[in-house]
């Protein structure tokens, strides 16, 4: 019971962190931190919940195959059987999925590429990452309404204790050790994208202002 209570405290400090940056807007988004291994539990937040607040309803606690342990009124959110993969499949200790403006608009640019190159920036270190000029991978899956189609879709990408998947117009999926190291790698990816896309706005920009110089000369 006292790790239960632990890890409650850890998730619902996480919560409280991407909720303060807007990244949970309309209740959307899920989080999840696992309990033990033996049963596989973990805690999941359950469906429909205003991230913004704290209440004793944040979470709840679910088995290998995504069902409550304990006899609740709640319910665990729709995309619990993408967590359910990642713990099934790796030694994860924690699964942050956010929809952010930014992480939307890299999956829906490069979703015909069905992934995004990013690189050569510092931060790609917090990914473990420490090679000169790195780049990283990110899958993009289609944002299918039927959950086990998109469980289907999700599942041949969980290749190990850390990683992440981008869906289609539907936000990401990042996984680490604990929960201090999937948040980081959530910020990581955040950060690359945000700075992707400014630089794509001020390539277009600069590209403008150089034809339109031409144009007059």
């Amino acid at each position: 019971m006292k790790e239960l209570f632990r890890c409650w405290q850890q998730l619902s400090e996480v919560k409280q962190e991407l909720a303060a940056r807007d990244w949970f807007p309309a209740t959307s988004g899920n989080i999840s931190i696992k309990v033990s291994d033996v049963p596989l539990t973990f805690l999941v937040t359950a469906s429909g919940r205003d991230k913004t607040k704290t209440t004793p309803d944040d979470f709840l606690l679910v088995d290998r195959e995504g069902k409550p342990v304990l006899e609740t009124h709640l319910r665990p959110s729709a995309e619990t059987l993408l967590h359910v993969h990642i713990y099934n499949r790796t030694n994860a200790g924690c699964v942050l999925h956010v929809h952010t403006v930014d992480n939307n608009v890299v999956s829906s640019l490069y979703a015909s590429q069905k992934e995004v190159i990013l690189g050569d920036q510092e931060i790609i270190k917090a990914l473990g990452i420490w090679e000169e000029g790195a780049e990283i991978r990110i899958p993009i899956i289609e944002n299918h309404a039927h959950i086990p189609a998109l469980g289907e879709a999700f599942l041949p990408y969980v290749k190990g204790d850390a990683g992440a998947i981008l869906i289609r117009n539907h936000g990401i999926t990042v996984w680490g050790k604990d929960s201090f190291d999937a948040k980081r790698r959530l910020e990581a990816y955040e950060f690359l994208f945000r700075f992707h896309l400014k630089w794509l706005s001020l390539q277009h920009i600069q590209g403008g202002i150089y034809h339109g110089a031409n144009s007059h000369s």
